[in-house]
């Protein structure tokens, strides 16, 4: 299995949404991308369903802007594509954090949503 142009392009459908609610600190716009049970592990305690993302998103700074890059991608199943990801969170008042993001987005009746998400830090 190995990345294909109609992976990328689902994963990136979904992740422009991603960043453009992290980008814009609208937390709620960042839950909406995510399935209604997604687990999510961010960089504390991990959570289940929208509103643990919101709430962790809602708890970061503002002026904080992702940008991802996609490294790899696999089609498990029908309706399942497994991304991996570099992502670099750039703060107004601290140096970049580069972290590897996996994500596993899910087909729904309305379109693609983020089902499972684990960062992982490199240091």
């Amino acid at each position: 299995m190995t990345s294909t142009t109609e992976d990328e392009a689902i994963l990136r459908g979904v992740l422009d949404r991603w960043k453009a609610g992290v980008d814009g600190h609208e937390p709620r716009q960042v839950a909406a991308v995510f399935t209604e049970d997604a687990i999510f592990q961010g960089l504390r305690p991990y959570s289940v369903g929208r509103q643990g993302v919101a709430d962790y998103y809602a708890s970061q700074p503002l002026g904080l802007r992702a940008a991802y890059r996609i490294l790899e991608t696999r089609r498990p199943a029908p309706g399942l594509v497994l991304g991996y990801l570099s992502v670099d969170f750039s703060f107004s008042d601290r140096p970049t954090l580069t972290v590897r993001l996996s994500v596993l987005v899910t087909r729904a009746e309305d379109g693609w949503y983020i089902g499972h998400y684990q960062v992982s830090r490199l240091d």
